[in-house]
């Protein structure tokens, strides 16, 4: 919940919220190019949660689109890390998608609430938005880049979090083997070997369709491998559009930011926050050469978050788990995709790994409360 003047509470994961129509028409299509929506416009327009404080861009702010990860919806996921420290902030002013079903549905439908999102925004606020996504989040930005590339030109920023881009070798254990057992929707789309992987990947979908900063952590308990060139979360720049990718055991090495951090942790991570400050207050992507990674580095979580905004982001792993465990119905193997991407030619082939998977980080306690951890 959040409290805005008045002492008024505010239900933040609400998925039914009444949004005003836009002045342009973007629905079912706002350029010829995009792919066609299999959701109505209401309910993709009232999962759009739009804090009472919002400026559309009217204070110099630039919107930004928060886009949660499999299992929660934008409220909870955000509302201790990025949601805070943007409503903080001189440079972004936050709305969050309330995905009904929380991001456990088919990939493609939580996707059209990306790109429908994308364009709502920048509509009614007659500007550029940035787009910050968690987990699975980010496969549905990068989709909705794709299938919908009227999107492009309306998002100034892409800002990564734990992304899967390739996918998930962990998420075998909860969907092992087409037919055997069941598994939830986005647990199915989020495998290595997955058909959605290979749709959104192939043809170009794996370089950047806008400035792109992925950031990531080699101790990553969902998603594997996330080190080297074998990380899921590693974006390529064929466009030259700006990509920073950003390991931050590698950026940070020797610090106390370079430790374990989780799939949750990157979300109050000080150098993710770092990068997005600089990415959206410079343009382009995050540049490591633009800030003080010394003194960032030296902090376990970002300024302006507590010991427990830490402590509830990272509680988010088992309210996660539990929606995607309760989610029905499971099919027995991964949804058939749309007619749009299954017809494409598909030129993605997962790789071979055979690499040691780093450990499971400490638990969450001890990741956050280090000696000389600052709450600044």
């Amino acid at each position: 919940m959040f409290k805005f003047k008045g002492g008024t509470s505010i239900n933040i994961n609400s998925h039914e919220n009444q949004n005003p129509d836009p002045i342009v028409a973007i629905y079912p299509q706002k350029a010829a190019e995009d792919a066609p929506y299999s959701l109505a416009e209401a309910g993709l327009r009232s999962a759009i949660f739009i804090p009472a404080d919002f400026r559309f861009g009217l204070d110099g702010k630039t919107p930004v689109v928060l886009v949660p990860g499999t299992g929660s919806f934008g409220g909870e996921a955000f509302q201790h890390n990025f949601a805070k420290l943007l409503r903080g902030s001189s440079f972004g002013d936050p709305v969050w998608l309330n995905v009904p079903g929380r991001m456990c549905d088919a990939s493609p439908k939580n996707a059209e609430h990306v790109a429908y999102a994308i364009n709502y925004i920048s509509t009614v606020s007659n500007k550029q938005v940035a787009v910050i996504a968690w987990s699975q989040g980010n496969l549905s930005t990068q989709w909705s880049l794709k299938y919908w590339p009227s999107t492009r030109a309306q998002v100034s920023n892409f800002i990564c979090l734990s992304a899967d881009f390739r996918g998930t070798v962990n998420a075998w254990g909860l969907c092992p083997i087409p037919g055997t057992v069941p598994g939830t929707p986005a647990v199915w789309a989020q495998t290595r070997n997955s058909k959605f992987i290979a749709a959104l990947r192939s043809n170009g979908g794996d370089s950047a369709y806008v400035p792109t900063t992925s950031i990531y952590s080699a101790t990553d308990e969902v998603v594997q491998p996330q080190f080297g060139s074998f990380a899921s979360a590693l974006m390529k720049d064929e466009r030259n559009v700006g990509v920073t990718n950003c390991e931050v055991q590698v950026q940070a090495r020797f610090t106390p930011a370079g430790l374990a951090y989780s799939h949750e942790g990157i979300m109050y991570h000080p150098l993710a926050w770092a990068l997005t400050e600089d990415a959206l207050t410079h343009g382009g992507p995050g540049s490591l050469t633009r800030i003080n990674l010394k003194s960032v580095c030296m902090h376990r979580k970002a300024p302006g978050l507590s010991l427990l905004d830490a402590t509830q982001t990272q509680a988010l792993s088992g309210w996660c788990l539990k929606s995607i465990l309760l989610f029905t119905p499971k099919p027995w193997r991964e949804p058939e995709l749309p007619i749009f991407a299954a017809a494409e030619e598909t030129t993605y082939v997962p790789e071979v790994i055979d690499v040691v998977v780093p450990p499971v980080p400490a638990p969450a306690v001890a990741e956050i409360a280090m000696p000389g951890a600052s709450s600044a």
